[in-house]
């Protein structure tokens, strides 16, 4: 059911959405899904033999310049669709395609109608490890609250500048709840856990995506979570950027990473003593592991 005043995100504009209403996002009434299906561009733990299954949901929290993902995630683009009807999908994902995890890109918005979508299969005995597929601009109040559908946070740190965040995200706060968050999720979560043949059943990812012009603050970043002894979690460092969509009006949005900027990122995981994880190679020539084994390229869309 919609929220009737929703604070779900750390913007908190307690729109009255079960009558109509829409806050920042313009989340409605009912769940708005842009596609779904098997996906084989994530981080490898995630993919399996048979794909992360991916839910793509519509509108986002945050309104990123450079978004990949704009025709849903600023424009709307997607079906309104019943529960029911996300019931069945969840299903599908899991009976019929028989991917690793139900992976909720962007789900904060629509939190309450995927806990009453999956619950009938849950009864029938259909369960997936949820990824909880994030920008990373979230409450600690709501992580808590449903706790239930996040076995495994793939989570963004995007920057370590409010000024930056309001500028390229029209995310105020971002840096204060994000870090919370990622506190939240370390204590709650712990660092990946894997199966027998490798897919991840429970942990924290976290997301480095190398933005030009602010390199700094991705190492910033990184030296945050050194900092706070989280150097136990995988990191993915990535250096796919593309200016797309507003950024390419919006300088220092408008142009590639560089090879310097990226390797100083790169430099900065193994300085403060990353082991886990991965290091895109630069263009996304390839995808090397924190120790060296060298992994499938690709991680993915960037979410926004």
């Amino acid at each position: 059911m919609a929220p009737a005043s929703c604070e779900l995100c750390p913007r908190r504009c307690r729109a009255d959405r079960a009558s109509g209403a829409t806050g920042f996002c313009q989340a409605g009434a009912l769940p708005r899904v842009f596609r779904w299906g098997p996906h084989f561009g994530e981080e490898p733990p995630l993919v399996g033999e048979h794909g992360s299954g991916c839910v793509f949901f519509s509108r986002c929290t945050m309104k990123c310049l450079y978004c990949q993902n704009s025709p849903w995630s600023w424009n709307g683009e997607g079906d309104d669709i019943p529960v029911a009807r996300l019931t069945e999908i969840l299903r599908d994902l899991a009976v019929k395609d028989r991917c690793s995890n139900w992976n909720l890109v962007s789900p904060t918005p629509y939190l309450p109608f995927v806990r009453e979508a999956v619950a009938p299969l849950l009864a029938e005995g259909v369960k997936l490890p949820f990824v909880w597929n994030s920008s990373g601009y979230e409450t600690v109040e709501t992580l808590a609250a449903y706790r239930d559908l996040c076995d495994i946070a793939l989570v963004d740190m995007r920057y370590a500048s409010d000024t930056t965040a309001r500028a390229a995200s029209a995310a105020p706060g971002y840096v204060a709840a994000n870090r919370a968050a990622i506190r939240y999720l370390h204590d709650a979560l712990g660092p990946l856990d894997t199966d027998a043949p490798g897919a991840a059943t429970r942990g924290v990812i976290v997301r480095i995506l190398v933005l030009p012009g602010h390199a700094e603050e991705a190492a910033e970043n990184l030296a945050w979570l050194a900092g706070e002894g989280f150097t136990d979690l995988h990191v993915a460092v990535m250096s796919q950027y593309t200016p797309v969509y507003k950024a390419l009006k919006t300088p220092p949005f408008d142009r590639p990473v560089t090879e310097e900027e990226y390797g100083l990122v790169a430099e900065a995981a193994e300085d403060f003593g990353f082991t886990r994880g991965w290091v895109q190679g630069f263009e996304s020539s390839g995808v090397s592991n924190l120790l060296g084994e060298q992994m499938s390229p690709g991680h993915g869309t960037v979410k926004s």
